[in-house]
This record gives structure tokens, C-alpha cells and sequence, in this order.
């Protein structure tokens, strides 16, 4: 059951991604575009969560999540700084 909670997180944070970069084609907003590339970080956080769930103790993909979700988010506080300047 958790492994379908993790795919529809994962499929929903897709949608939100491809929402903001269709509304970022349309206003041509500089954050509009990081933070879709946000969500395209956050949806691979959840994929990979599901992968690890389902892997179980054979691999531990805790530091490739965590640095994913680095990555996510630093996209979007540099949006965020870029967009304040």
C-alpha cells in the first residue's frame, strides 16, 4: 500500500511540474521555471523512495534520495534569490 501512496506522490508532483512549466511558457516567469524543475526533483525524490521501498535491505538509495532532494530544493531557493535581485 505505501509503494502506491509513493507513485501517486510521485505522478502528482509530475503534474504539478508540468502545470508550472506550461503556465512558465505562457508568462515566461523565471520562478514559474524553477520551480517546475523543483517538482521534477521532488517527483524522482518519490520514485526513488518507492524503488527503496520495494528493494528493502538489499541497497540503501537514503543518500541518492537525500541528495535529490538537495537538489530540488536548492533549485528552487536559487529561483527564489534570482528572482528577489
Amino acid at each position: 500500500m505505501a509503494s502506491i501512496v509513493y507513485i501517486l506522490c510521485s505522478l502528482m508532483s509530475l503534474g504539478c511540474a508540468f502545470v508550472l512549466m506550461r503556465a512558465y511558457k505562457n508568462n515566461r516567469t523565471r520562478l514559474l521555471f524553477w520551480s517546475s524543475l523543483c517538482f521534477v526533483g521532488i517527483a524522482w525524490n518519490n520514485f526513488l523512495l518507492s524503488v527503496d521501498y520495494h528493494i528493502g535491505d538489499l541497497y540503501d538509495l537514503s543518500l541518492v534520495r537525500s541528495l535529490t532532494i538537495l537538489a530540488a530544493t536548492s533549485l528552487l531557493v536559487y529561483g527564489l534569490i534570482e528572482e528577489t535581485i
